[in-house]
């Protein structure tokens, strides 16, 4: 019986200080990794926006989420307003996640100005396979959607036939529905959001 008592002690002495270390690994690694996501965020912010110069959150993200519940794998992380130095609104930077991709979770950032029009896309977090869904990271594919001014956008696997249209990327179809939808649900956010000049 004093064994069982004995060891049962020891058990949680060890327990307990793994669990202070963990907790002091935590609290000093925390601020870093914070620190290191925003970077990130600003990063993709300014590379979307090459003219922003401030920004401003946008708090309430109730009518935004509402407004992507139909697609069923997008969640919206993030909504700002992007300005220039003189104040102009540039438009909206919009974060979010599809968890619909081959690997899980795609998260990414999309610029859409005034008008409207696609200005950028960055992809924050993905896992996809390397050589197929990881070339969604590559600016080749990305770059497909700068420049596209449409209330959707679809892919095609045999090339780009309308405006509203990408390439999908060769044998990675999945990956290609994930951002593709992610994408429509910044551009579904920026109409309920109502554009530029929207308090």
């Amino acid at each position: 019986m004093k064994k069982i008592i004995k060891d049962s002690a020891i058990l949680f002495v060890i327990t307990l200080i793994a669990g202070l270390l963990l907790g002091a690994v935590y609290k000093i690694t925390k601020e870093p990794i914070a620190e290191q996501k925003d970077k990130q965020k600003l990063e993709a912010y300014n590379k979307v926006f090459d003219k922003m110069n401030s920004y401003e959150l946008v708090e309430n993200l109730d009518n935004a989420q509402k407004s992507v519940e139909n697609m069923g794998s997008v969640t919206v992380n993030e909504v700002v307003k992007a300005y220039d130095s003189s104040k102009n609104e540039l438009g909206y930077i919009i974060t979010v996640t599809d968890n619909g991709g081959y690997g899980g979770d795609i998260r990414m950032t999309v610029g859409i100005d005034t008008d409207g029009r696609i200005t950028g896309l960055e992809i924050l977090e993905i896992n996809e396979t390397a050589g197929l869904g990881m070339k969604a990271k590559e600016e080749d594919f990305r770059k497909q959607f700068v420049g596209i001014k449409a209330e959707s956008i679809t892919y095609s696997k045999t090339g780009k036939s309308a405006d509203n249209e990408i390439d999908a990327i060769s044998a990675a179809t999945i990956t290609t529905k994930a951002v593709t939808r992610g994408v429509n649900g910044a551009l579904e956010v920026y109409r309920v959001m109502g554009g530029a000049g929207n308090e």
